[in-house]
Formats: C-alpha cells, structure tokens, sequence
C-alpha cells in the first residue's frame, strides 16, 4: 500500500478567510504548493490572488461578520470542489484605540471581527464537515495579545481571548468528525505591520524576541499545514505557540544591555 506524504492535500479543499493579504495570503500559498484547491475571501477583489505554479486560489468577496455570507463562503467552497477539508480562520486585526475614549460602535466591530466571525465561519464549515466521512479541520490565527495585552489593545485581546477559549469549547463539542485548533502568532513581519516597529526597521523590537528575529507569514502557514494534516491527527483544542519563545520581560531588558 501506497501512503501519501502526510502534508499532501492533493484533493484536499481549504477556505482561508483574509487570505487575500499579508498572512492569509502565504497561507493560501502554502496550501496550493500542497496540492489543495483553495478559495481564499476579502471585502474585495485583490490585485494578485495567491497561487503556485500553474495554479491560483479562487476568491469570492465576503464580509465574514455578515452571518449569511459567512455561510455563502463555505456553500461557495463546496459548489466548487465538493467538499471541504481545512477552514483557517484568519481575517481580524484592530487598530491601537484608547480603551478610555474609544466607542461602542468601534468595540462591537472589532469583537465581531476577531471573535464573532471566526465564529459564525466555523459554524457554516462544521456543518459540511460532519457528513464527510473523514471529517474536517480548522485553524483559528489567534494573537499573543490574548495571553499578553498590550496598550492600545483591549477590545482586540478582550476578542483573541474568546477566540482561544472558543477553540476548546468547539473542540470538545464537535470531535470527533472535526479538529479544531488554534495558533498563537507572535510579532510578524508583514508589509502593513511594518510601520508599527518603529523606524529603525524593526531593531529595537527584536532585541525583545529571543529568536533574535520576528516571525514571517511562512512561519505561521507551517504551523496551519501541520495542524491540518494527518500528522496532528490527535491533536485538537491545542494552542500551538508560533511566537519565537515570547518576549524577554521588561525587568531583564532594563538590567540587561
């Protein structure tokens, strides 16, 4: 008997959400390079789709927070490929808001975005999986701010937090047909965060990290292909680390030089 290379998802079907941009994108990439068919959503059409080789990611433009759209991806990805193997719930993000002034309205988008939506996705993905004799896997891209909340933050670590408790609430609910695990990303070198590291290119920052450099997008679409393979095959409700080791505390950065 023949056995297929346990990150070959020839086959395979994976909705990434925000996989238009930054990390999504590599992720979608990744994905292609194993041999998925991909269908990848943002609020709307990109320039330049993930692809690999000869092949590129189909794109269906969604709004994630909208429950009927949400379920319209997912319907989407099945009408296209018949089945459904791999959701990664990677759309979210905040800007820096002052949790003093900030408003309402701003606090309800941000939970909706980083929290509900990942949510309401998953849902709509859970459904299809079931029925599938070999079930199904999902990934939700979490943040180091829901262990570790920084200034300007609360509303989305308030969200990144739910969505880690969420994670190992659906694991036990919806084993054993479906997995479901979640990746806490640490500081990650994209195009749009790079104006948050200040203008020494990021030096100072990652004199902070102990892997003495601050993660890419590939680091994280690694981590997405191994918790959707075979090879995790028992692992679900996990929080996988992908963060370099965390942050020196500030305590040994200022006694150490």
């Amino acid at each position: 008997m023949t056995i297929p290379p346990p990150l070959d998802f020839s086959g395979r079907t994976v909705v990434v959400t925000g996989g238009t941009k930054g990390i999504g994108f590599v992720v979608a990439e990744s994905f292609l390079a194993a041999g998925a068919n991909v269908l990848v959503c943002g609020r709307s059409a990109p320039d330049t789709l993930p692809a690999h080789g000869d092949r590129t990611a189909a794109f269906r433009a969604t709004d994630v927070r909208d429950h009927a759209d949400a379920a319209a991806l997912i319907d989407e990805a099945v009408a296209r490929y018949g089945r459904l193997d791999v959701l990664v719930n990677n759309a979210g993000g905040s800007p820096d808001a002052d949790a003093a002034t900030v408003s309402p309205r701003f606090v309800e988008k941000i939970v909706a975005l980083n929290l509900l939506a990942p949510f309401t996705v998953a849902q709509a993905a859970n459904a299809v999986m079931q029925q599938q004799s070999d079930g199904g896997a999902i990934v939700n891209i979490g943040s180091v701010s829901a262990h570790d909340p920084q200034p300007g933050t609360a509303a989305y670590s308030a969200a990144k937090a739910g969505l880690l408790v969420l994670t190992k609430a659906l694991a036990l609910e919806w084993a054993p047909k479906v997995r479901i695990n979640h990746i806490t990303t640490g500081l990650i070198r994209t195009e749009s965060a790079a104006s948050v590291y200040g203008d020494d290119g990021g030096a100072a920052v990652t004199r902070t990290l102990p892997m003495g450099r601050m993660a890419v997008p590939s680091d994280i679409a690694d981590a997405c292909l191994f918790l959707a393979s075979a090879q995790a095959s028992y692992v679900s409700g996990a929080d996988l680390a992908v963060h370099g080791g965390g942050e020196y505390p500030a305590r040994y950065l200022a006694t150490h030089s």
